[in-house]
């Protein structure tokens, strides 16, 4: 039997909107197994954000349920989803969310002040973090000394410090041009492949979709399509074909 990290079944999500009532979410089904790399698509309105609030315990569906590594987390109070989501989920944003007066490594810390679970050495583990994102030596950087490419990597790692079992990715590459978003997805799949760690990223962009080994689509609140990807996007491979731009072989010498 596959090793479900997510499962869900018949997830409703109503808003009332004054006399509106809007049906974000009808009736989605689906399972996720450990170790995915899945990205979501969908026009804008199609449910997929909701979605992703859902399965990042930030929202409650209104109804169905949904299972998180054997957890039964529709049910669970707002403490408690905090618990859950500072525990299991990773998240990663378009506009990297970083704070702008703080160094790289004390961003990365951060989630750690949050945590129930003490640690030891906070800033030695944030270091590995970034080490572990190619970021090593870049450490007491703030934001605006590094480039966009460079902050999302910095958010990759604090997304990572708490081990999670998932990544939650909310157009990770929006912000990004087409090079560095090769390189974002090459950690991406690094991440997938050599730590088994899940990977869910919602992306507008069919090529960045290819990158993953399934894309899921939704459309006006239904899961519409769930295919898998024979044979993904290699990122890595992709960037070896790429040259080196003058700023880039600067960067890589310093």
């Amino acid at each position: 039997m596959a090793d479900r990290l997510i499962q869900i079944h018949d997830l409703e999500k109503i808003y009332k909107l004054g006399d509106v009532t809007v049906h974000a979410l009808r009736g989605v089904s689906l399972e996720i197994e450990r170790g995915s790399f899945v990205a979501i698509m969908g026009p804008s309105g199609s449910g997929k954000s909701t979605f992703m609030n859902i399965i990042g315990c930030l929202d409650k569906p209104t109804s169905g349920a949904y299972m998180l590594d054997s957890v039964n987390v529709s049910t669970l109070e707002r403490d408690e989803l905090a618990e859950i989501r500072n525990q299991k989920i990773g998240f990663v944003f378009q506009q990297f969310n970083l704070l702008p007066r703080t160094s790289a490594v004390e961003n990365v810390e951060l989630p750690l002040l949050y945590s129930s679970h003490a640690t030891a050495e906070p800033e030695k583990k944030a270091l590995q973090a970034l080490e572990w994102v190619g970021l090593a030596g870049r450490e007491h950087h703030h934001p605006n000394q590094l480039s966009g490419g460079q902050q999302q990597r910095v958010a990759i790692a604090r997304a990572l410090i708490n081990d999670p079992r998932i990544i939650l990715a909310d157009e990770p590459t929006g912000a990004l041009d087409s090079r560095t978003s090769i390189e974002i997805m090459a950690l991406f799949q690094k991440l997938n492949r050599a730590s088994g760690l899940s990977i869910i990223l919602v992306t507008h962009e069919p090529d960045i979709a290819q990158y993953s080994n399934r894309i899921i689509r939704f459309k006006d609140g239904r899961l519409v399509s769930d295919e898998a990807v024979r044979r993904p996007r290699e990122a890595q491979e992709e960037l070896a074909a790429l040259p080196l731009e003058e700023n880039e072989a600067q960067e890589a010498l310093a």
